[in-house]
């Protein structure tokens, strides 16, 4: 006769409460106190708090999991769950997002907000899914502006022939060719020893950036460009998601969306924080003639809007007042 195992009733139903229990890994290059590893821990709080602590996030930070692009292949191959990156580094893969990287694109912070709060942010979001990635969010990423290590930038002639850093994006290294530099695509972590060795000439960034990675000790002029407000993207692996319940679902997203509101409140704290160190330190900081750069990258806009997707979009953030 088959012998009959009983368990007891709480047992059974602390493995069925748990059944579904996961923790979800997520990456980023910044370090700990930075604002988009904060959003990211404020998400796993409310993920935790909504799912009564069976589904968690654990941040891995400074690029202990691997650069943006790696970080994303992996999400592509299910090896990771979530990461945030600049959507830049996305460009490539999913070309519609180039859009939002187009220099001079956005008049001001508000509009951006705007665009990417409504239903243009939320179709790019899912734009990519098909590609294997599922946006979950946006977050800041400031005005990026570019910095030299010894020649001051005020207009788009001082940059001719100058080796500047750019992220690992087609799209990246036309916008910088065509203000006239040696566009040096990079990946983040190298930037600081390559200023400092006169590997590259200078770089460009936001405010923060300079300031956490200490470029700012290395390269003393910092020119206020302001060409782009390229926004950060909260990605999720597709292979992942699509295993997860509705409810897991549900729940990734409606933690993601808590947590861009407290993103904006920090980021708008550390880039004033990191403006008040910069020029404390004797950064010299320059106004530039911004049409000479605009009229300098009109040529990046024929080169990768073609199609009629990408042509609409512009036209459409173009028109949100």
């Amino acid at each position: 006769m088959k012998k009959i195992i009983y368990f007891p009733l709480l047992a059974v139903l602390a493995l069925s409460a748990n059944a579904y229990a996961q923790e979800f890994r997520s990456a980023d290059i910044h370090p700990e106190g930075y604002p988009t590893v904060k959003a990211v821990q404020q998400m796993a709080k409310q993920l935790e708090k909504v799912s009564g602590g069976k589904d968690t996030i654990k941040v891995y930070l400074s690029g202990s999991l691997g650069n943006e692009k790696e970080t994303v292949e992996k999400l592509i191959s299910g090896e990771l769950e979530m990461t945030r990156i600049n959507i830049s580094v996305i460009n490539n893969i999913c070309p519609e997002t180039k859009v939002l990287a187009l220099p001079f694109l956005f008049q001001s912070t508000a509009h951006l907000h705007k665009v990417l709060d409504g239903d243009i942010g939320k179709e790019i979001l899912r734009i990519c899914e098909s590609k294997g990635l599922v946006g979950l969010a946006f977050y800041d990423s400031g005005a990026r502006s570019i910095y030299t290590v010894k020649k001051s930038i005020r207009g788009v002639n001082d940059l001719k022939g100058l080796n500047i850093r750019v992220q690992q994006s087609d799209l990246w290294i036309a916008v910088l060719s065509a203000m006239g530099a040696n566009a040096v695509p990079m990946s983040f972590g190298e930037v600081y020893e390559a200023l400092k060795t006169g590997a590259i000439d200078g770089a460009e960034n936001n405010w923060p950036a300079y300031e956490t990675t200490k470029h700012f000790e290395v390269a003393k002029y910092y020119s206020l460009t302001e060409h782009s407000m390229a926004p950060e993207i909260l990605l999720f692996s597709k292979k992942v998601w699509d295993k997860l319940t509705p409810r897991q679902r549900e729940a990734l997203w409606g933690a993601a969306q808590v947590s861009v509101p407290y993103m904006r409140r920090l980021w708008d704290e550390r880039e004033a924080q990191a403006q008040k160190t910069i020029k404390e330190s004797g950064v010299k900081i320059l106004e530039v003639d911004k049409v000479s750069f605009a009229i300098a990258v009109k040529p990046v806009y024929d080169k990768f809007i073609t199609d009629a997707k990408s042509k609409e979009l512009v036209a459409r953030i173009r028109k949100v007042k």
